[in-house]
C-alpha cells in the first residue's frame, strides 16, 4: 500500500514501504519557554525535564526558536552574561523543523545536514507539538526494520562531526599562524 509522506520541502511517495513518522517517536508536548524568560528559567526547565533543548514559543505556542545547553554555555556564560539574561538574547532562531507526519528519514537528514541533535515538530499552524532527539531515532531503530543500525551510526557520525570552520580553526591552532 502506498503511503504519502509530507516533507517540508516536497511531497513524495515511498512506494509500498510503510514509513515511520516523526509523531511515532517524538516527545509530545515538550516543555517550552518564551523569549522573555530568563536563561535561568530555561536551565531550570532543562534540569526539571532532563533535556538539553527547550523550544522557544510565542503566546500561541508557535515556534520562534530553540535554546540549547550549548547556547547557554557559549552565548551566555562564555560571553559573560548572567542568569537574568533573556532567552531572546541567546536562543537559536529559525530552527529546522519537521511536521508530525514527516518520515523519520527526513528528520535524520535534517539532523545530518544542520548538525543538530534535536528537531522540533510543529503542526500546520507552526505550534510546537513535539521534539525528536537522536536518542528517539536510536530507540526507533532498535524496534523497527525501517531505520537501520547503519543509518543511525551514519547520522550520529555526521551530526557529531566538527563543522568545517571548526576544523580549519583547529588546523591553524595546530600548525601555528606564521
Amino acid at each position: 500500500m502506498a503511503r504519502r509522506v509530507a516533507a517540508n520541502w516536497a511531497n513524495r511517495v515511498r512506494g509500498d514501504v510503510d514509513v515511520m513518522e516523526a509523531q511515532e517517536i517524538m516527545t509530545r508536548d515538550p516543555a517550552c519557554c518564551t523569549p522573555d524568560h530568563t536563561v535561568r528559567d530555561a536551565a531550570q526547565l532543562m534540569q526539571d525535564h532532563d533535556c538539553g533543548c527547550i523550544p522557544v514559543v510565542d503566546e500561541g505556542r508557535r515556534l520562534v526558536g530553540v535554546v540549547t545547553d550549548r547556547d547557554l554555555a557559549c552565548r551566555c556564560l562564555a560571553a559573560g552574561l548572567g542568569p537574568e539574561t533573556t532567552v531572546a538574547e541567546v536562543m537559536s532562531v529559525s530552527p529546522s523543523c519537521c511536521a508530525p507526519d514527516d518520515d523519520v528519514h527526513f528528520v535524520e537528514r535534517i539532523m545530518e545536514e544542520r548538525q543538530v541533535r534535536r528537531v522540533p515538530v510543529i503542526d500546520s499552524s507552526g505550534a510546537c507539538v513535539g521534539m525528536v532527539s537522536q536518542a528517539d531515532v536510536v530507540r526507533a531503530a532498535e524496534r523497527s526494520p525501517q531505520v537501520s543500525d547503519r543509518e543511525v551510526a551514519r547520522m550520529v557520525e555526521r551530526v557529531s562531526a566538527p563543522l568545517a570552520s571548526a576544523r580549519r580553526e583547529a588546523e591553524v591552532g595546530r600548525h601555528g599562524s606564521g
